[in-house]
């Protein structure tokens, strides 16, 4: 220490003391209180930053940070030594191993194809604590040296095992196939003592690469050891046991045991015992070690790489109630679906509008009011065509991750694409038990977030929507929306067939100008039963009446019969005399210089019908003196009326070509006044409610398009895994694919705008058929036709696997989808929601889908055998399911997560794909999918009882989140839960206390402050998704926190 102007006089060491800043605007001391008792030190400064300054190096300049500082040295020096060696080492590599430009060549590990390069689990023994009274809680972080790069990076960590010296870890480390590591890759394993578990997991999460924790966030050193991988896959027992060192490498502080992991393998040999300290007991676990030969590559899942992005996988041990072990590979990965499927879409709804815009241009003259309507109505439709457009261009420029994060669900030009859709798929390899896979969807809720909630969601939007649409009477004339989509469907078929019948006509004429009897034959019959299909499709009475009011529209018309054009046959006539009246007494102002006449449009509907028949007559007479002719031929010398009768039938193309052309003339008469009269209807729906009408199809079509994505995912994922599955092919060609969505949204504030929206998207996915169709070039990706109510999803197949594929699906028979939503909501909104709100809406919802889960169960009954269920299932089972889901329905109960779990039970016995939503796909998706994975270790394979909350940390460890936390898209850990959602909670507590009490109350009476805890506390401990105590303890803490400020 110095004065102003002097050297330094005094040096100060600051071992056992506190820093105190004086707070006055005028002060610029700081005051060292000692600890040993002594009189204050008060160190004055020339200004008050720089009395800041000294108050931040007296804080950090003590003896403890200097031992920190020196021990991240030691670390940081003991990085360097392995680099240096690692060159070194490089020097001496043989020449074999150098490619001609001197760089060095790795070896590669061998594997199977699509199946991770390296896996292996750990587990120490004899740890030594820092104090002898310690009991060590401890875990492994995993950290590899690339031999290329010789920089350390850090890969994952295990879980945190409490109170052992000897800690087993459950969670294994997996390497993907894409990793690039070689048998000469480094890896560093470092083993750490937690003094503080949640502080740990909560502030380390968040760390970058090569950067290490500071000591106070509640760990420290313990050792560290380093092993090469080819040393690990050579090894005889394919098993290393490592020594774990201190930073400077002296002292030894315990081993590390490494076990190399092959799925799928068989285990046989012989077996130790491991005793794995577990809070308050001790269970003896019996490690089997693995064989030392390869596994066969039965089990491998064909390539999904055309279709799966960027897989993130975990690795996990768990021993079951027969003491053995399982394991587990979880993996997670994006999809390449996310903007696959939304571009497809958007470029179908450009091609369906331009269409729609077109057809509305084609109505011909109409009457001045019809006219402004239909302007105004092309003009409203080019903008929205401009806005679909755009963004197509716009997802076209998109480049980077294959998905959308939760933090752009509010972006205008992502609209289109689904939040956070992943594969979570967990693969359990069981010692008794046959592989299984248990794969579930997980994505945000398929919702208009752009567009916003604050008149609801699409549910409740288009109810409105209809009910205003029907007191539009003098506008324009109102047709429901079951004969707008007929009208739409025949616009399609008219697109669809036309084309067909024009090329099958082409064909019989071509087989006539050959006179080939059996071509012939052919072409007829599949111009037949085109012409057919075009006949039947007209059927309609909404085509004749919207003849009437179309030509009721045009600038001058008069009736034959003072009728009044009818919306359908099944409205009544009646209700359409109320319906136009005014739209009649308009009309009545104009000219009248033309007839209609009602039958016009029957004899012209039937004349294709004739044409047809005539055309089927002359080819019969053809035929039939074709088969004279040959007869005749072997006759030495045909008679003179045979030789007439032969020169008469001679020209097939001659005598069939003028009755093809009268075919497509009658045809396109029909076709010309049908577009235009379902043209006309369609104008009324959009004139009706511009421009609501476009905006709600927009939003319809945005939250579809998220819907689809899912679902495409979902049905191509399916397909390859059940691809050998021949009872599952069979249902899936004989009854459907059943799609069951577990949504976690709220019926309060905005969710229960998304959960509407939902709700519609899930839905619409109805009209959504697939077709399984054979790869013509490396292009897996699905190719989707169709329009708006009515789509078909082609997923190409390798010839190898559509060899695979029943006879039925390879003919190109459509495969129908049951989608079916169960929303519970279950976070504190839905309390709110519960508590001061309504919840109408969820019970409507449930309701709705369990009438069409109850129809999906009976026609799976009707058609399907009861062995085709998967093995450990029966059909009586599913009865009793149903009714106990129905009886949960009814009961009301508040948060209840039983109809979930048991909508999930029946979707899996039915070979259906699961989803889980919620908001983001984020907190409450991933609380509930590891829940679920545990529930079903638990109850299909055997998972020990005692080890059911320590599988449930592991999976909702901090490492998956470190992993996957930068994605927006994580399997979150019970951590991490506290880190983001500990101010909601008390944000949640303060409003409870406002809304039971009042602030006056609670400040004023002490009484009311235990209740209030109690009451608050139950809320949250009612959660069905906090199984940790930890959590409890934290919520408690929170509340009483929250108690505390008031």
């Amino acid at each position: 220490m110095k004065n102003k102007s002097s050297d330094a006089s005094e040096v100060v060491i600051l071992e056992c003391c506190w820093v105190v800043e004086l707070r006055s605007k005028t002060d610029v001391s700081v005051v060292l209180k000692l600890q040993s008792g002594e009189p204050d030190l008060h160190l004055e400064a020339a200004s008050k930053p720089g009395c800041g300054s000294w108050a931040v190096a007296a804080r950090e300049e003590n003896s403890e940070g200097l031992r920190d500082k020196i021990q991240r040295l030691r670390r940081l020096i003991m990085e360097i030594k392995e680099e240096r060696a690692s060159d070194e080492a490089q020097q001496f590599l043989p020449s074999s191993q150098l490619d001609s430009l001197g760089e060095p060549q790795f070896t590669s590990i061998q594997r199977i194809a699509n199946e991770p390069k390296l896996e292996f689990s750990l587990a120490c023994k004899d740890l030594v604590a820092a104090t002898r009274d310690r009991k060590l809680n401890t875990f492994i972080q995993v950290s590899v040296v690339h031999p290329a790069e010789h920089i350390l990076t850090r890969y994952s960590s295990t879980e945190i095992v409490e109170g052992t010296k000897d800690p087993l870890f459950l969670t294994g480390v997996t390497f993907p196939p894409e990793y690039p590591i070689y048998e000469e890759t480094k890896i560093k394993l470092t083993v750490y003592d937690v003094k503080d578990k949640s502080q740990d997991t909560v502030r380390t999460s968040v760390l970058p690469d090569h950067k290490e924790p500071r000591a106070d966030v509640g760990r420290s050193f313990l050792g560290c050891a380093t092993f090469r991988v080819g040393d690990l896959v050579k090894s005889k027992e394919q098993q290393l046991t490592l020594t774990l060192r201190t930073s400077d490498g002296g002292k030894t502080v315990g081993t590390i045991e490494v076990n190399l992991v092959k799925m799928g393998e068989l285990e046989e040999g012989e077996t130790d015992h491991i005793t794995a300290d577990t809070q308050d007991q001790k269970c003896a676990l019996v490690r089997e070690c693995t064989a030392t030969e390869g596994i066969s590559g039965k089990d491998n899942l064909p390539s999904l790489n055309a279709v799966l992005r960027n897989p993130v996988c975990k690795l996990y041990r768990f021993p079951t109630s027969d003491n053995k072990w399982m394991r587990i590979r979880e993996q997670m990965a994006e999809t390449t679906l996310s903007f696959h499927v939304p571009k497809e879409l958007i470029n179908l709804h450009i091609k369906e509008d331009m269409r729609r815009n077109q057809d509305l241009k084609d109505l011909g003259e109409l009457a001045p009011h019809w006219d402004n309507m239909r302007k105004s109505v092309i003009a409203h439709c080019d903008q929205m065509l401009s806005m679909y457009q755009d963004t197509l261009a716009e997802l076209g420029k998109h480049t980077g991750s294959s998905f959308k994060s939760s933090c752009s669900k509010g972006e205008k030009t992502l609209e289109f694409i689904p939040i956070n859709l992943h594969l979570q798929r967990m693969h359990v390899h069981s010692p008794r038990l046959k592989d299984a896979l248990y794969d579930v969807i997980t994505v945000g809720a398929p919702a208009a977030h752009f567009q916003g909630f604050k008149n609801g969601g699409l549910r409740k939007l288009l109810s409105k929507f209809e009910a205003e649409r029907r007191n539009t009477g003098y506008q324009c004339i109102y047709y429901s929306p079951e004969n707008t989509a007929k009208a739409k469907e025949v616009l399609s078929n008219i697109n669809h067939l036309q084309p067909l019948i024009s090329s099958h006509a082409d064909l019989l004429l071509s087989s006539a100008s050959q006179r080939s009897p059996d071509s012939l034959k052919n072409s007829l019959k599949m111009l037949s039963e085109k012409t057919e299909l075009f006949v039947h499709a007209f059927k309609d009475q909404l085509v004749r009446s919207a003849l009437l009011a179309l030509y009721t529209a045009r600038p001058g018309c008069v009736l034959k019969k003072p009728a009044v054009p009818r919306n359908s046959a099944e409205e009544g006539a009646d209700a359409q005399h109320q319906e136009h009246p005014s739209q009649m007494k308009r009309q009545d102002s104009i000219p009248h210089h033309s007839e209609y006449d009602e039958e016009e449009w029957d004899r012209v509907w039937a004349n294709v019908a004739k044409s047809l028949n005539c055309l089927i007559a002359m080819v019969d007479r053809l035929l039939e003196k074709d088969n004279i002719s040959n007869i005749k031929e072997g006759e030495n010398e045909p008679s003179a009326a045979d030789c007439q009768v032969l020169h008469t039938g001679g020209d097939w193309y001659e005598q069939l070509y003028p009755l093809v052309i009268t075919l497509k003339d009658c045809m396109g008469e029909v076709v010309t006044r049908a577009k235009q009269s379902m043209a006309f209807v369609l104008l009324q729906e959009l004139a009706c409610g511009l421009p609501q009408c476009l905006m709600l199809t927009l939003r319809r079509d945005i939250v579809f398009s998220q819907a689809l994505a899912g679902l495409v995912c979902g049905f191509v994922i399916k397909l390859h895994t059940g691809l050998h599955d021949q009872g599952f092919l069979q249902q899936l060609h004989t009854v459907g694919l059943l799609v069951q969505y577990e949504g976690l949204l709220s019926t309060y504030s905005e969710e229960a705008g998304m959960l509407e929206d939902m709700a519609v998207g899930i839905s619409d996915l109805q009209k959504v058929m697939f077709k399984v169709i054979e790869a013509k070039s490396d292009d897996f990706l699905p190719i989707i036709t169709g329009r708006r109510e009515h789509y078909i999803i082609e997923v190409q197949l390798p010839a190898k696997m559509f060899e695979l594929l029943p006879q039925e699906i390879k003919e190109g028979k459509l495969l129908r989808m049951y989608p079916v939503l169960f929303n519970v909501g279950i976070n504190e909104q839905q309390t709110l929601a519960e508590r001061f709100g309504d919840t109408t809406l969820q019970e409507n919802i449930n309701q709705e889908n369990l009438e069409l889960l109850k129809e999906y169960y009976k026609l799976f009954t009707e058609k399907m055998p009861p062995d085709c269920l998967p093995h450990f299932q029966e059909q009586n089972d599913l009865k009793g399911l149903l009714e106990s889901l129905h009886q949960n329905i009814q009961a009301k109960k508040r948060k209840n997560v039983e109809i979930m779990w048991l909508a999930a039970t029946i979707c899996r016995k039915l070979n259906g794909v699961r989803f889980t939503c919620c908001k983001s796909a984020k907190d409450r998706t991933s609380m509930s999918v590891t829940l679920e994975q545990c529930s079903i270790l638990r109850d299909e394979h055997q998972l020990h009882k005692d080890f059911f909350i320590r599988a449930l940390d592991c999976m909702r460890s901090a490492d998956t989140a470190l992993l996957t936390a930068g994605k927006g898209k994580c399997v979150l850990t019970v951590s991490c839960f506290l880190a983001t959602r500990s101010l909601e909670m008390l944000d949640f507590c303060v409003l409870l206390l406002f809304s039971f009490f009042g602030v006056p109350r609670i400040l004023s009476n002490p009484e009311v402050i235990p209740k209030v805890s109690t009451y608050l506390l139950w809320c949250t401990l009612h959660n069905p998704f906090l199984e940790n105590t930890a959590l409890s303890c934290f919520l408690t803490t929170s509340f009483v926190s929250a108690i505390v400020v008031f």
